[in-house]
C-alpha cells in the first residue's frame, strides 16, 4: 500500500466495524477482508460500469489472499437497479451460487450497489454478512456507513429496506479519480451536509478548501472523507435505528427526495444534486419561520454555487413541476409521523434540529420560490 489507511471506527458493541480510507485499498482488499471476516466464501456484487474499472483488481486481491470467491453478480449501472425486480434477480443469483450463512457479500460500487447489496444480504438466508467497498464520493461519505439498506418503489425512495450493518468499509480514494466531475460534486453535497448539521468549523474549512477538494486534491479529499465518516459514525453510534438524533442526517433529504421522485430517479437529477437544492430549501424554510439568520442561508447558497452545485429547482421540469406535486411526494416520506412530515431545519450553520410543527403553506412557498428562481 502506498501509505497506511486512515481508520474511522463505528462503535456499535459486538457489531462495531472500521472504515478504512486511503489509496490502493481495492488492490489490498483481500488481506483487509481476511483480517475482518477470516477465510469465508465471498461473492461480489457490482454494476456494469464499476466492473470495467475495479472488479478485476478486487477479484485478484481476494484470490491472492486465499479466499474462495464465487462468481460475481453484475447489475446494470444506475438508480433503476434499485427496485424490486432487480432485487429478485440478485437474490436468485445469490441462491443459485449455493451461498451459505457464512458467505459474505462484497458490495463494490456506489450508493445503488451498496443499498441493493446490503438489503440483499439482510434478507438472504435471513441475513448474511456484507462488506462495503464504495467507489463514489457520495457512497464513501454517506451511504456505505451506518447500515441503512434498501430499494426504491413507485411510492418513493428507499421505502423498502432494513438496517443491516456492514462488517467492514473500504473507501479507496483512488477510485474517485475515475469519476466524472458531476459525480464528485454530487458526493460533495453530502460532505457539506455534515458541516451544516453540527460542525460549523468544518463548513468554514470547506468554504476555504472546497474548490480544490472537488478539483481532486488528494489530501483534502481524504480529510473531508475522514471528517464526514467520523461525523456520521458518531451519530450512528448514538442512534443506530433513527430514533431521533440520526434524523439530522436527513438535512435536505425531505425536499431532495421529492425532487428525485418527480425527476423519475434518472440522470436528470443526481441524489447529491437534489440534496444540495434540498439543503438550501431547508435553510430557506428556517429563515421564513424566523429560526435562522438570512446571512447563513446566503453563505450556504454562495458556497454550493461556488463549486458548481445547483441551489434551486428552477432548471428542472421544464416549467411543468409545481409546489403541489412536490408537496404530495413529501407526504409519502419515511419520516411522516401521524400524518405530519418531520423536517430537519436549522437555527444557523451547524445548528440543525428536528421540527414536526411546520405549516404546509410555508413549505409550498419554499417549493414555489425554488421552482421560480
Amino acid at each position: 500500500m502506498t501509505r497506511p489507511s486512515t481508520i474511522v471506527p463505528v462503535a456499535l458493541g459486538d457489531r462495531s466495524y472500521d472504515i478504512h480510507i486511503g489509496p490502493g485499498l481495492i488492490r489490498h482488499a483481500g488481506t483487509l477482508i481476511r483480517d475482518a471476516v477470516g477465510n469465508r466464501p465471498l461473492v461480489v456484487l457490482t454494476d456494469s460500469a464499476v466492473a470495467e474499472l475495479h472488479l478485476s483488481p478486487l477479484l485478484d486481491s481476494l484470490r491472492a489472499a486465499g479466499a474462495k470467491v464465487l462468481d460475481p453478480i453484475i447489475v446494470p449501472s444506475g438508480e433503476a437497479s434499485k427496485d424490486m425486480e432487480k432485487l429478485g434477480e440478485v437474490m436468485d443469483a445469490l441462491l443459485s451460487r449455493g451461498i451459505e450463512r457464512k458467505t459474505v457479500l462484497v458490495a463494490l460500487g456506489g450508493g445503488v450497489v451498496g443499498d441493493l447489496g446490503g438489503f440483499a444480504a439482510a434478507i438472504a438466508l435471513r441475513g448474511i454478512d456484507f462488506i462495503q467497498v464504495p467507489t463514489t464520493l457520495l457512497s464513501q461519505v454517506d451511504s456505505s456507513v451506518g447500515g441503512k439498506t434498501g430499494i426504491n418503489s413507485r411510492h418513493g425512495k428507499n421505502l423498502i429496506g432494513a438496517f443491516h450493518q456492514p462488517r467492514l468499509v473500504l473507501a479507496d480514494t483512488d477510485s474517485l479519480k475515475t469519476l466524472p466531475k458531476r459525480e464528485v460534486l454530487a458526493g460533495y453535497a453530502e460532505v457539506v451536509k455534515y458541516g451544516l448539521i453540527d460542525r460549523p468549523d468544518f463548513f468554514t474549512w470547506l468554504e476555504a478548501n472546497g474548490q480544490a477538494l472537488v478539483d481532486g486534491d488528494d489530501a483534502l479529499l481524504t480529510e473531508a472523507i475522514r471528517v464526514s465518516c467520523d461525523a456520521k459514525a458518531d451519530i450512528v453510534a448514538k442512534d443506530e435505528r433513527e430514533g431521533g438524533l440520526r434524523e439530522l442526517l436527513n438535512l435536505g433529504h425531505t425536499f431532495g427526495h421529492a425532487l428525485e421522485a418527480e425527476a423519475g430517479y434518472g440522470t436528470a437529477l443526481l441524489h447529491g444534486e437534489s440534496v444540495a437544492i434540498g439543503m438550501v430549501m431547508a435553510f430557506d424554510l428556517s429563515v421564513r419561520m424566523g429560526l435562522c439568520p438570512a446571512g447563513d442561508l446566503a453563505r450556504v447558497k454562495a458556497h454550493l454555487t461556488s463549486v458548481g452545485l445547483p441551489v434551486s429547482a428552477a432548471h428542472l421540469g421544464g416549467g411543468a413541476w409545481t409546489a403541489e406535486k412536490l408537496a404530495a411526494h413529501m407526504a409519502k416520506d419515511k419520516k411522516v409521523k401521524d400524518g405530519r412530515v418531520t423536517f430537519i431545519l436549522a437555527r444557523g450553520i451547524g445548528k440543525a434540529f428536528r421540527c414536526a410543527d411546520v405549516a404546509l403553506q410555508d413549505v409550498k412557498a419554499v417549493l414555489a420560490a425554488s421552482l421560480a428562481t
